[in-house]
Order: C-alpha cells, then structure tokens, then sequence
C-alpha cells in the first residue's frame, strides 16, 4: 500500500517493488523456520534476526507470516518492536523516495 501510494506520487522503478518482494519472501521463510523450530524445540531464529528482516523491507511478509503461521503474535514487546521496525522502514522509504525523486530532503 505505501509503495503504491508513493509510486503515484513519484514513478518508482520496478526494482524498488522487487526488492520488498524478495525480503518479504525471505522473512516469511525465516518466520516459517523459526515457527518449526519452536514446535520441534530446536535451535531459534533470533528475534533480532526477525526484526532486522522487517527494517530492510521484510515487513509486509513477517505480517503474512504472523497471521498464517500464527508465529510471534503473543508476546508484547516483540510486537511492539517489530511495529517500530515497521514505522522506521516506512519512514525511510518515503525520505529517501522524497530526496531522490526532488531533490530536497523530506519534511
């Protein structure tokens, strides 16, 4: 959605949306092997391993994986973290969107 609004904003190139594809597939799979961990009581995938997934852009697939994998949904403050990973992405990707498609630093 963010992208999408941004992109009718200023025309992103394709790129941008695959790279949010590709790390939301890769968070999605981390999420995944970490849900199967857990249940088979192996070694864990970090939390902070998870939450820097969703700063470089996984995000929208930690969100897909917390609803169907039913992964990482109870536990406050890591929600509370990854939202903050979430807002600090989008942040950054609406600056540095702002700055290179004007020029002139966002705000």
């Amino acid at each position: 959605m963010v992208y999408l609004v941004v992109n009718a904003v200023w025309p992103l190139p394709i790129w941008v949306a695959g790279v949010y594809l590709a790390a939301s597939v890769g968070c999605f799979v981390a999420y995944a092997v970490d849900k199967s961990a857990a249940t088979a009581g192996r070694w864990r995938v970090s939390e902070s391993a998870l939450l820097v997934w969703g700063v470089v852009g996984g995000w929208p697939g930690a969100i897909v994986a917390q609803q169907t994998l039913r992964h990482k949904t109870q536990k406050a403050s890591f929600r509370a973290a990854f939202w903050g990973t979430v807002v600090l992405n989008v942040v950054a990707f609406v600056g540095l969107t702002a700055i290179l498609m004007t020029g002139v630093p966002a705000g």
